[in-house]
């Protein structure tokens, strides 16, 4: 894209992985020229949970010099039926260098309530060669979901990583040598500390894995229906959920579908014996020294969910942290790893067992994949708004007036928030804290959590980044110690930054009274990017509320006539800041 005012290109590459491959552009360009090879369905399915009565659209890609001639989708459930796709275009890909062909149907509707089943398959008369799309990959879908539920939008949630946010108990930190180590942070912390987090105005809690594993993080599981010891007891885990139901506060669990680590026991058992009952719970390249895992990542296997023990088993963990133990919502890890038909076996689980769970994924997926997910998730973490924000406010890599045509265009390219969740955050456990990145400037960080605070998002803030924790160098610099860089202990006392905690609490607030911040529309009022000035509205019928900011290094005083209200707002604000007037 270009800029409005130089009319020089914008950045396509950022330094910072948040996509990984797709971050480069070699990367996007493989990743392009893969979209598009073979038969390829995606669950390209509009829309993703069709109403009662209504006939959902499948997509289908053919592509470069296939021959085919017939394309037909093969429903199994309810009830088996053949539907015939028609090839609908021809497109050219630049990439791929040739043509490829784009097949539609529309599927039969069925009552609220349906699960449909379906796979795709084509075929070449002349060869008989028959490709089934996606390597046979089965698709899933259930009538009449109602989307997020009600709690969800206003949501504003905290994500606490436990070992680094509070030992408990008036206890002081481990002694540690590296930043890998076990801090002590445990569940009773979390309880201890639930009124903080309301106090701030927090009204969902986000709880980073929590199950038996030896890493700091969590995410090399061995049960998935227990508590690591270190960290507490299930019945800490039911004390701190009835708690924090008491203060009004939800619990997500961070569910991992994809891989667990390696020293669980069916995958130990699996290694050691070749006709163990759990060989099938893995992918094998050649057992039993090589095998899928995460990344590549060894102590990470990845998990057959498509096995039906494995499935089942995963299931019934989902019915017990959400039923029994009484977690609220799951925020999914690396989503698009399993397949698409576990993730609806999930969410009817989920409703069941909570009827109005709330589940989003963490998909680093380009917009159109991320929609593919409707109707199976709620909803997915926005990376996409995350990069504009750090890339903004952070870097100043990205002009305001290239913000503001991304936000434009952001926001008319997905559903409403109230269809489809978009939970925004400025960093989390996996990436450089927003205020490393800014340079220790907290003007700059004030700047981009207002924005966060103000856009229909449910906004997220990663446990410290409220009080000024920060890190000692790059995640992805030579001496760095990695990941874990940006996972410093959360700050207490007098070592908060209290003018950071103030404002965070101040944003949360401001939030929580305007209802206009969580379901109105926005529109943009005044953009002067020379200046560095910029001001939208959002609004809902029932108030207004106009955001100012000053981005620039001189103050700046503009006025801002909102039409709608009849109403003038005035800004007068000091370099690298932002305030709010609202309106009834």
């Amino acid at each position: 894209m270009t800029s409005a005012t130089t009319g020089s290109p914008e950045m396509l590459d950022h330094p910072e992985p948040l996509f990984g491959p797709n971050a480069t552009v070699e990367g996007r360009t493989l990743f392009a020229q893969l979209r598009l090879q073979g038969v390829q369905h995606r669950r390209r399915l509009s829309p993703g949970s069709p109403r009662a009565g209504e006939q959902p659209k499948v997509t289908v890609i053919v592509g470069k010099n296939l021959p085919v001639e017939e394309v037909v989708c093969l429903v199994t459930e309810p009830e088996a039926a053949v539907v015939p796709l028609r090839r609908v275009k021809i497109e050219w890909d630049l990439l791929t260098w040739g043509y490829y062909e784009v097949w539609e149907a529309a599927l039969p509707a069925h009552p609220a309530g349906t699960l449909v089943r379906y796979q795709i398959r084509a075929h070449d008369e002349d060869s008989g060669e028959i490709y089934w799309a996606d390597e046979g990959a089965e698709y899933s879908y259930v009538v009449g979901d109602s989307g997020p539920p009600a709690w969800a939008l206003p949501a504003i949630i905290y994500q606490v990583f436990p070992d680094r946010f509070s030992p408990g108990n008036g206890r002081a930190w481990n002694p540690t040598s590296h930043l890998s180590d076990i801090y002590g942070g445990t569940l009773r912390g979390v309880i201890d500390n639930l009124g903080y987090i309301a106090g701030m105005g927090f009204t969902a809690l986000w709880l980073n894995p929590f199950f038996p594993d030896d890493t700091h993080h969590g995410y090399h599981a061995t049960d998935y229906f227990a508590v690591n010891p270190r960290l507490g007891t299930i019945d800490d885990m039911r004390e701190l959920v009835d708690k924090a139901h008491a203060r009004g506060i939800h619990l997500l669990l961070d569910f991992v579908g994809n891989h667990w680590g390696s020293k669980h026991a069916s995958f130990q058992a699996a290694r050691a014996d070749r006709n163990s009952p759990y060989y099938n719970w893995y992918y094998w390249k050649n057992w039993p020294e090589e095998y899928v895992a995460y990344y590549n990542v060894l102590d990470l296997p990845k998990i057959n969910v498509d096995h039906p023990e494995v499935r089942e088993h995963l299931l019934r963990s989902i019915g017990y942290w959400l039923g029994d133990v009484g977690f609220d919502g799951l925020r999914i890890d690396h989503a698009d790893g399993p397949s698409y038909d576990f993730w609806t076996d999930v969410r009817v689980v989920a409703r069941s067992v909570k009827p109005d769970a709330w589940m989003f994924g963490e998909l680093i997926r380009p917009p159109d994949q991320q929609l593919s997910y409707a109707g199976l998730f709620d909803g997915t973490l926005d990376f996409l708004l995350c990069q504009a924000l750090r890339d903004t406010f952070a870097a100043g890599r990205m002009s305001l007036a290239g913000f503001d045509a991304f936000l434009n265009r952001h926001e008319a390219y997905f559903p409403p928030q109230a269809a489809f969740s978009r939970p925004s955050f400025l960093d989390n456990h996996d990436m450089d804290r927003f205020l490393w990145q800014a340079g220790g400037n907290k003007a700059k960080l004030k700047l981009a959590a207002l924005v966060q605070f103000t856009l229909g998002g449910a906004p997220i803030v990663y446990n410290g980044t409220e009080v000024g924790v920060t890190q000692e160098r790059a995640i992805h610099a030579p001496d760095s110690q990695g990941m874990e860089e940006c996972r410093q202990p959360m700050r207490w006392g007098d070592e908060q930054d209290s003018d950071l905690s103030a404002y965070f609490w101040y944003l949360s607030h401001l939030r929580r009274e305007h209802s206009a911040l969580w379901r109105g529309s926005r529109e943009t009022l005044h953009l002067d990017s020379a200046a560095g000035t910029y001001a939208y509205a959002r609004e809902d019928g029932t108030g207004a509320v106009v955001v100012g900011l000053n981005l620039s290094d001189e103050p700046r005083e503009f006025a801002v006539p909102y039409v709608p209200r009849g109403a003038v707002a005035t800004f007068n604000l000091p370099p690298h800041s932002g305030d709010v007037a609202a309106f009834k």
